[in-house]
């Protein structure tokens, strides 16, 4: 095959994808393992036709007024583009492309790790035996809460919304869900639908976050929420980390008003709040909702599909946010 397009691949994927890039293109990469200064994006991306990026790289509105007049697409392997003005790439004619499908399983077997470690103290109980301090069996010792005949509430029935739902039915918990508006029966599969958010949370003893990351979603788990969730609730987070006001979910943490978190994404990551690492009843994990090995390889080649789409076949993206070009 003819590798006439120059794809710029800002940070190293799995061994497939990269082979798979240097087949189909002609391909540059910043060098190890970033995330790097948009400076030196920037200047490497000159003389290129697309851009490979992840959600570490940041191309406000900009970053896209300064990239090169060659990039004709952005494909970012991720399901979320809130680090991509997509307008602004929108009115420069550049096509922007997502990976979405292709993670929700993954996404979803780490959401219930998550609510499991939550309700069952994994943080304190790992200590322990990482410590050497665990000293005898207790019938008092480490009290988690059962998941079985809670109520699970879901911010966001979408694809990975209702994989978990799918995995906690198994659980015997009972599903409630708000969404703008009702999911398709085939998708919601008897969970009761709420209209009003603050209805869901009144129904949660269990609540996990699945939504994207929009204006109307960022800190919309603030104090007055957390104060309409049962007392003793546990609150999951494997969406995004600027959904959550750390301030409020720290003070209800705290106080005892919630159980406790299960949380993969923060904001400002990798730079979270300090003081999570210092809550016993924080189980907390590093973004790895899509680390396994087949996911992360399926994002790649998805986002690599979309190059491929673009620049060597017809123009048109698989999974496009923008078609480009303003009609």
């Amino acid at each position: 095959m003819s590798r006439c397009a120059t794809v710029l691949i800002a940070r190293p994927l799995p061994a497939p994808c990269e082979a798979r890039l240097d087949d189909l293109f002609l391909t540059r990469r910043l060098p190890g393992e970033g995330p790097h200064p948009l400076p030196e994006l920037l200047a490497r991306a000159e003389g290129c036709d697309g851009l490979l990026v992840t959600l570490t790289e940041k191309l406000d509105r900009a970053a896209i007024a300064a990239l090169p007049a060659g990039i004709r697409v952005i494909a970012t392997m991720s399901v979320g583009f809130e680090h991509i003005d997509v307008e602004a790439a929108r009115l420069r004619g550049i096509t922007v492309t997502n990976t979405p499908d292709v993670l929700t399983e993954a996404t979803a077997d780490l959401t219930l790790l998550l609510m499991l470690g939550a309700a069952r103290r994994a943080k304190e109980a790992a200590a322990l035996i990482a410590e050497d301090r665990w000293g005898t069996w207790s019938p008092t010792g480490l009290l988690g809460v059962d998941l079985w005949r809670r109520r699970l509430g879901i911010l966001g029935l979408g694809r990975i919304g209702a994989a978990v739902a799918r995995r906690a039915r198994a659980f015997g918990m009972e599903i409630h869900y708000h969404n703008r508006r009702p999911a398709p029966a085939e998708t919601s599969a008897g969970a009761t639908y709420h209209a009003r958010f603050e209805d869901l949370l009144a129904a949660s003893d269990v609540l996990v976050l699945n939504a994207a990351s929009t204006p109307e979603t960022r800190g919309i788990i603030d104090a007055r929420a957390l104060a309409l969730l049962p007392r003793g609730a546990i609150l999951v987070n494997s969406a995004r980390g600027d959904l959550v006001d750390d301030d409020a979910l720290i003070a209800a943490l705290e106080s005892g008003h919630l159980f406790a978190a299960g949380l993969d994404v923060f904001r400002g990551e990798p730079k979270l709040d300090p003081r999570y690492r210092d809550l016993p009843n924080v189980f907390a994990l590093p973004h790895i909702g899509s680390a396994t090995i087949e996911t992360r390889t399926a994002m790649g080649m998805c986002a690599v599909d979309n190059l491929d789409a673009v620049l060597n076949r017809d123009g048109l993206a698989l999974n496009p946010v923008t078609l480009g070009p303003v009609t």
